[in-house]
């Protein structure tokens, strides 16, 4: 039963256009369609299976990484080397680090990267430069100076101790007099 009790089928009105020919699947088309089609499936496939080679950065060592690391402070922990601090922020130093080394940067820039974001305050050894000379030069010059008054002292002493001369026999002692007598019997 159709619509309104008529018998008829639901759309029946309805006309559908006459399959094309030439132009589909299966039709005899051109040959520059096919070409094309085969040639989207070529690339397609190709694209799947060959896939471009990234090139492969080798990834850092933890021995290159803590090579650098260990002439580097903890920005946490007080007088902590960044290569043994276990802490998230050292973790995230020589993950930079890390990083850095991969892009082919040397120690110096690293170092250099880590003074600029963080001041000279993260390196092992400060710079010789400003006020920090010093800490190049004062010990090497206490331990001359230190060395040279310890030479001068034990000279000194060297030198009283040849003046130093045993007291000679009194002979106004009875005492000293009768231990040398009785010393040079027993000789």
């Amino acid at each position: 039963m159709g619509v309104g009790g008529s018998g008829a089928a639901p759309y029946s009105g309805l006309q559908l256009p006459p399959p094309r020919r030439g132009r589909a699947w299966g039709g005899g088309g051109s040959t520059a369609a096919a070409v094309g089609v085969v040639v989207t499936a070529a690339f397609l496939v190709a694209t799947l299976v060959a896939r471009p080679a990234a090139a492969q950065v080798p990834t850092p060592s933890d021995d290159e990484v803590n090579a650098i690391a260990k002439d580097m402070y903890c920005p946490v922990c007080e007088n902590v080397p960044l290569d043994v601090c276990p802490t998230q922020a050292c973790a995230q130093w020589r993950e930079t680090i890390r990083a850095k080394l991969a892009d082919g940067w040397s120690k110096t820039q690293i170092q250099q990267y880590f003074v600029e974001q963080y001041g000279a305050r993260v390196l092992a050894s400060p710079p010789a430069s400003g006020l920090n000379w010093l800490v190049y030069l004062l010990p090497p010059a206490a331990f001359g100076l230190a060395a040279y008054f310890l030479w001068r002292t034990m000279r000194r002493w060297r030198v009283a101790g040849r003046r130093v001369e045993a007291p000679g026999p009194s002979s106004d002692d009875p005492y000293i007099a009768r231990l040398e007598e009785e010393l040079r019997r027993r000789s």
